[in-house]
């Protein structure tokens, strides 16, 4: 794990120095959505309600101190600004925060940002040159725009549910929220491409974007429904199996599993050779893909009796040494011990104001010429109300009042 990234400074060469969020967005799709942003140097002002704040704040346990394991995972590099925003205090104050933005964020039920007066059309009509997302369920138009959305519900009305689980079993969701975070990454995804498409604009305006978790998980189909499109067959659950390559599973050992993905019939030669099967390279039945799938019950037997003679590791040591591709099934303690994953700094120390330091999942990629960094660690509900105010003009006798009236609270921030 990397060592603890302490400073908060900006990094002035991050690909999104200098642009500021309003977080309007809670739970997980919308702050995996910030802090996408936030991790490529985007200031992001996440704003929360007064003594609750973001939901999954108070999500489990697991607890650290008080602190809930699920809101620490999504909510680096932002600061929190606990803001009543149906108090006068609290809308005066997001219009600053707008008025100075280029992005703002939300994931309120549809019609919820109308009803506090910042509906998009109207803040675009004052801030032409503002990004505006709403992430939501199931869109912000449409006969399903009012249904309540959560991971679950969304991952089965997209018909991801329906493909994933062994045959015969019940629909079975994936180990994460999916739909949360993948509405998340598109909703970044399409923000960066605003903001460039505003750097191209001769007026630098901004846009609106509407977008959904149900629509990135109908995204995520691809080739699912591609076979949809183009047999007229309705896919089904095939366990850890490809539909249409082979062989392409998890199979057992003689003392576990490994999966195993034979992605071309080059593979299939060196694989065959590589578990004493030579007797099979060329064999009609299986020497192309086609012929694998078409005969995929023999297929899987030969590949079972051959890999129950060996552990695990001698498996993976065997087809790792041939180029094919294959792996073991870790644990999520492997996961972050794994050298590689180490090596790539997936998994990071980052500050936080009470606890001292945090582990927290790193960045998934890395910029050559723009290097990223953790410059802040997930906040405390309203750690910089009172710094954020300042930069907005605000002075102290009205903070102070702000705070007294409950429309705006500053955290307590432990000294030494």
């Amino acid at each position: 794990m990397s060592s603890p990234e302490s400073s908060p400074s900006p990094s002035l060469n991050a690909p999104l120095a200098g642009i500021k969020v309003v977080d309007l967005t809670r739970v997980m799709t919308g702050p995996y959505a910030t802090m996408m942003l936030g991790d490529l140097g985007a200031d992001v002002i996440k704003i929360e309600r007064p003594g609750k704040g973001d939901d999954t704040r108070h999500w489990g346990p697991p607890f650290v101190d008080g602190e809930a394991s699920y809101f620490l995972s999504v909510n680096r590099n932002k600061r929190s600004i606990a803001l009543d925003l149906k108090s006068d205090a609290g809308r005066d104050v997001l219009g600053k925060l707008i008025a100075e933005a280029d992005v703002l964020i939300e994931n309120f039920s549809p019609g919820t940002m109308d009803r506090l007066g910042f509906g998009h059309e109207d803040v675009l009509a004052r801030h032409p040159s503002l990004v505006y997302a709403s992430i939501s369920g199931f869109g912000q138009t449409g006969p399903g725009k009012d249904r309540t959305a959560y991971d679950l519900i969304v991952q089965g009305m997209s018909g991801m549910m329906s493909i994933t689980g062994h045959p015969g079993g019940p629909p079975t969701k994936l180990g994460i929220p999916i739909a949360d975070i993948a509405g998340g990454m598109f909703a970044a995804y399409a923000v960066v491409g605003a903001l460039f498409a505003r750097e191209r604009d001769p007026e630098k305006r901004g846009q609106y974007i509407d977008t959904s978790m149900l629509g990135g998980q109908v995204a995520l189909l691809t080739y699912q429904a591609g076979i949809l499109f183009t047999t007229g067959k309705v896919p089904e659950m095939l366990g850890n199996a490809h539909p249409i390559v082979a062989p392409y599973d998890t199979y057992p050992t003689a003392d576990g599993y490994v999966n195993i993905a034979v992605g071309n019939d080059a593979i299939w030669q060196r694989f065959c050779r590589a578990m004493d099967l030579d007797d099979y390279c060329d064999d009609p039945r299986f020497a192309t893909n086609a012929g694998r799938i078409t005969n995929l019950a023999a297929c899987n037997e030969l590949v079972n009796a051959a890999l129950a003679k060996h552990t695990s590791d001698e498996v993976v040591a065997k087809l790792d040494a041939a180029a094919v591709p294959c792996g073991p099934i870790n644990d999520v303690r492997q996961v972050v011990e794994d050298p590689q994953v180490q090596h790539q700094e997936l998994v990071r120390q980052v500050p936080h104001t009470s606890l001292g330091e945090v582990t927290v999942s790193g960045f998934p990629y890395h910029f050559e010429g723009t290097p990223l960094r953790n410059r802040y660690g997930p906040p405390l509900l309203g750690e910089h109300s009172r710094e954020v105010l300042v930069e907005l003009g605000y002075d102290a006798a009205t903070i102070d009042a702000w705070c007294d009236a409950g429309a705006v609270q500053q955290a307590e921030i432990p000294v030494g």
